[in-house]
């Protein structure tokens, strides 16, 4: 039987003490899981009055257009009602102010996936008249998706119903006098909202 000198006991509590700083290390040297950040969510969120505007286009439309059937369907002749303006009904399959007839459900689910990158795209619109135009767009567009919808056989085969007639312009409704004026103001929008600001 033999016993541990002092120098041996004093060698081999060094050695361990080096050990536990070698296994230290090592642990300090292995890579930490670190927290991913947590990526927010995209979240649409349409201004209220743009939502507002697009209401008031939606029901104006659709009211003088069931105004327009109820009155004008069967009169042979349009109602004059002052200068070059008439009520003269029209059934359009095509585009805004009467083009490109007879492509219905193409020209249907163009116009829905217009709205729906319009409601997107009013999201990030930060000026005043900017979300005005942006509602008028998306109430234009929405007005006449909808006779496409609902006013024909077949699903997004309907036919957009026309009915303000100026004589020297195709014949059109509320909704492209919204598609139209709702553009206008954007670029409007657009420019003032890219002009310099004066220090």
């Amino acid at each position: 039987m033999t016993t541990a000198s002092p120098a041996d006991s004093a060698t081999g509590s060094v050695s361990t003490a080096r050990d536990a700083d070698d296994d230290g290390a090592g642990m300090s040297d292995a890579p930490r899981r670190t927290a991913r950040p947590r990526v927010p969510r995209p979240h649409i969120s349409i201004a209220r009055i743009s939502i507002a505007v697009a209401a008031v286009v939606v029901v104006l439309d659709q009211i003088t257009k069931n105004w327009a059937i109820e009155t004008l369907e069967g009169r042979a002749d349009p109602i004059h009602v002052i200068g070059a303006l008439q009520w003269n009904l029209a059934f359009n399959s095509g585009m805004a102010f009467s083009r490109g007839r007879g492509l219905g459900p193409f020209i249907g689910v163009l116009a829905f996936v217009v709205v729906i990158g319009l409601v997107v795209s009013s999201a990030r619109v930060e000026t005043q008249l900017g979300r005005i135009a942006a509602g008028m767009l998306i109430g234009g567009a929405l007005g006449n998706l909808l006779d496409r919808a609902f006013r024909g056989d077949g699903l997004l085969n309907g036919q957009v119903i026309d009915f303000i007639d100026v004589q020297w312009w195709p014949i059109f409704n509320i909704a492209d006098i919204g598609v139209t004026v709702g553009a206008v103001l954007f670029m409007a929008a657009s420019l003032f909202s890219s002009r310099p600001r004066r220090a």
